[in-house]
């Protein structure tokens, strides 16, 4: 084991505040995690940026996220996804362990590149694809594997929220394709992918090939503060339809103007011998069929024997969205003071940008894209 971590962070934003609690929380909750310093939070806001520190628990700030990648021990970087690529290449350059939200870049290229550097690297480089930390997910993953399920037959996900019914919702960075890549499918899109991979990989095989659909809905919106329309340049929703290695079959789909849904990630899995669901919505449960029972039970999993659930509360007492970063960032921080692997990696990233991708190339060449 090494020293104490010292961690920059690169945001101090919606994600940054996730990780920063979760960073927090870790020493309370987990008491063997690696000791951790909050050296430097990074962003463009001098003023917005002290005031994260302080709330935060950061030592210091920078604005320039090239003054800070040399000095410290593990960098998040948890800006826009065009700001994925450069600043964590030259961290893992650099010889930092480097922590990526995701989706891991906006192109393709981007991420064979960040693959490739996190490859000839000796620093660990994880992607934060924190849905696999759910307790009720890992749980899945067991039997899944156990084979409680039997065959693969059937894989359906989706990812949907309404926070852009409104036409006049305003326009943000997540509209413009030179800074998201995509729409609704690398934003909710990449967390499905990434979660049928993580899920079924092992008994169905890899995804053979796809097919897809991206739609914008509006075409322009609001700038807050200014009186000037600007172009979306992403998609609001996508569908696709997969086959797997083993034959098993696949339907996907996310949008964000699926009005009543909040943030609503649902995956289900079929096989020969058993079913499966899961909501994000109710994410302490797992709808489970198995052996010769009727109809589905529901599992409510916060058992102290359940992943992660002997680090918190007794039995019964429920865990929220927030507890995933936590369990993430004990398992990432883990693996860099350890010396040890961690998934999902740089290569799962890519893994599932290259998915991302073959959706996009179907859709605008109207069939089916083979993967592999």
């Amino acid at each position: 084991m090494t020293d104490k971590l010292s961690v920059g962070v690169l945001g101090y934003r919606f994600m940054g505040k996730a990780h920063s609690n979760a960073l927090a929380r870790l020493p309370m909750f987990f008491p063997d995690a690696p000791d951790v310093e909050r050296s430097v939070i990074v962003g463009r806001d001098e003023e917005a940026l002290s005031d994260a520190a302080e709330r935060f628990g950061f030592e210091s700030t920078a604005t320039d996220w090239r003054d800070v990648v040399d000095d410290v021990d593990v960098f998040y970087n948890l800006g826009p996804n065009h700001l994925h690529a450069e600043p964590s290449i030259a961290a893992l350059e650099a010889g930092a362990s480097v922590f990526c939200e995701k989706p891991l870049a906006p192109t393709l290229d981007e991420a064979e590149a960040m693959r490739d550097a996190a490859r000839a690297a000796d620093g660990v480089a994880g992607c934060a694809f924190n849905y696999r930390f759910v307790p009720a997910i890992r749980y899945a993953k067991r039997l899944i594997e156990s084979g409680e399920l039997g065959e693969i037959r059937h894989v359906r996900g989706r990812y949907l929220q309404d926070w852009l019914v409104d036409a006049d919702a305003p326009w943000t960075w997540r509209m413009d394709e030179d800074a998201a890549g995509s729409g609704a499918l690398g934003d909710l899109g990449a967390h499905t992918i990434d979660l049928v991979r993580f899920l079924v990989s092992d008994r169905a095989g890899d995804i053979d090939r796809i097919s897809g659909h991206l739609q914008t809905f509006v075409d322009e919106r609001p700038v807050p503060g200014e009186d000037e329309y600007r172009p979306v340049t992403v998609d609001d929703a996508y569908t696709a339809q997969a086959e797997f290695e083993n034959g098993a079959v696949g339907s996907f789909e996310a949008s964000r103007f699926a009005d009543g849904h909040k943030n609503d990630h649902t995956i289900e899995i079929h096989g020969s011998e058993g079913s499966l669901q899961f909501s994000l919505e109710r994410l302490n449960e797992l709808e489970v069929k198995t052996g010769d029972a009727r109809g589905y039970e529901t599992v409510l999993v916060t058992d102290e024997d359940d992943p992660y659930l002997d680090h918190w509360w007794p039995p019964g007492h429920v865990l929220g969205w927030e507890h995933t970063f936590v369990h993430e960032n004990y398992e990432f921080l883990s693996a860099v003071a350890g010396g040890g692997d961690f998934s999902p990696s740089f290569e799962d990233g890519y893994e599932v940008q290259s998915i991302l991708d073959a959706i996009e190339r179907s859709d605008e060449a109207g069939e089916w894209v083979s993967l592999g």
